[in-house]
């Protein structure tokens, strides 16, 4: 599923000079594994999700997802990935102010072209215990609620890849359990 080889990444800060975050990484997930990636502040964990998420590139190396290469690809054949075979929970939600759980939910199915998003936002939601939340907006919803919808963003499209910063991190024990279960 993910195979990393040599993945190095590095910034350059005015005041530090070139700061060297990932340092060759090697790396094989195969589908089905559950992985956490933990370490210190700074050891380069958000480097290392955001190359896997596709929004950002390695300096080096090369990164195979699902038996396609991506480490290389143009912004916009990132995108189309991202969008077909990635799943994000953040640990900020990013659910769209103005926008109804079930329209937050659908936003990766309408750039899929997939057929009856509604329907799939609605099941998304309703897995994650949110039948009786459906027209409410983030402003309306508990911390709970909303990391619920933004994990239901994330299991819409049935992706291949999932990754979640603290999915868990607003929620009570039973519905840790829950939501880890979907998972």
């Amino acid at each position: 599923m993910i195979r990393l080889r040599n993945i190095r990444k590095s910034f350059t800060r005015p005041d530090q000079g070139r700061l060297e975050v990932l340092k060759g990484i090697d790396c094989d997930i195969p589908a089905g594994e559950f992985v956490a990636v933990v370490g210190p502040s700074g050891s380069g964990k958000s480097t290392l999700m955001n190359i896997l998420g596709l929004l950002d590139q390695p300096d080096e190396g090369e990164y195979t997802l699902g038996g396609e290469t991506v480490s290389g690809l143009d912004s916009t054949a990132r995108a189309r990935i991202r969008n077909r075979k990635i799943g994000f929970v953040f640990q900020q939600f990013h659910l769209l102010p103005r926008t109804t759980a079930v329209e937050n939910v659908e936003l990766p199915l309408v750039y899929s072209d997939a057929a009856q998003p509604e329907k799939q936002a609605v099941n998304a939601l309703c897995r994650v215990g949110l039948e009786h939340r459906l027209d409410h907006y983030p402003g309306q919803l508990s911390g709970g609620q909303q990391q619920r919808v933004a994990i239901a963003r994330a299991l819409v499209t049935d992706p291949e890849l999932i990754l979640a910063d603290e999915p868990t991190g607003n929620l009570d024990q039973e519905a840790t359990d829950e939501i880890m279960e979907l998972f």
